[in-house]
């Protein structure tokens, strides 16, 4: 039943579609340079094959069968490998504005098949805030403070506490402690990081670093405990 609950998220999530625009561009960029390895690989063939023609008089129906065979597995090959990797939790916040922006969202959706459905639905809509933050942060000088608070604000707390809900062994995520479970405190999380996302996007498009960078130095304070109330939740002790 679990099983199948995630599979009809994952279905009203719209399957593997991307979360943000920047990762569905990454992933293009892959898809384009398989693509041109596919090609490079047929094209390689095709003038072997010419080559071994001219000098064997024809290859025949054999070389026409071999060929073919060869170009049909260079396909496979090249069109299945290399994978694309999922970004490391460690290597989220590097690079600059739109690379962070782009591993955070193909982080995002590489978790999003196992959370929970409220959590699944928050991940989309951070998601496409997330594009619209990298549009304001890439104008705005990298040494400005508050950029490098949003930074983490990004590429470290919010996949912090989706991390933080993955080492909660599943059985105990519908727990209550606090009068929450981990799932709650999951969605609650998420939420407030989507409020706040959108706020300080709002105050980067008025122009208001100031305000911005006195803000930001309560991220840790304002988040801290949804950050890290799912790794405090102790094993139910034995009767």
């Amino acid at each position: 039943m679990s099983e199948a609950r995630h599979s009809l998220v994952r279905q009203q999530a719209g399957g593997r579609r991307s979360i943000g625009r920047r990762s569905a561009e990454l992933k293009r960029q892959h898809l384009g340079k398989k693509a041109a390895r596919m090609a490079m690989a047929v094209g390689v063939l095709m003038v072997g094959a010419m080559a071994a023609g001219i000098v064997l008089d024809g290859i025949g129906i054999t070389g026409v069968m071999v060929l073919a065979l060869s170009i049909v597995a260079a396909l496979w090959f090249f069109g299945t490998y290399p994978k694309m990797k999922v970004p490391d939790l460690a290597a989220l916040n590097t690079g600059d504005v739109r690379t962070m922006v782009g591993r955070t969202e193909l982080w995002l959706e590489a978790q999003r098949p196992v959370l929970p459905a409220p959590a699944v639905q928050l991940v989309d809509q951070i998601g496409i805030q997330l594009d619209g933050l990298g549009v304001q942060l890439a104008g705005i000088d990298p040494a400005e403070p508050a950029v490098g608070e949003v930074r983490r604000l990004v590429g470290e707390h919010l996949p912090g506490m989706v991390e933080s809900w993955r080492k909660i062994p599943p059985h105990l995520r519908k727990e209550q402690r606090g009068g929450r479970t981990a799932d709650q405190q999951l969605a609650d999380g998420l939420g407030k990081i989507s409020n706040e996302i959108d706020e300080i996007t709002r105050q980067l498009a008025a122009g208001d670093l100031d305000a911005l960078a006195v803000r930001s130095r309560y991220l840790d304070y304002r988040y801290g405990e949804g950050l890290e109330a799912p790794r405090q939740l102790p094993a139910p002790k034995d009767i």
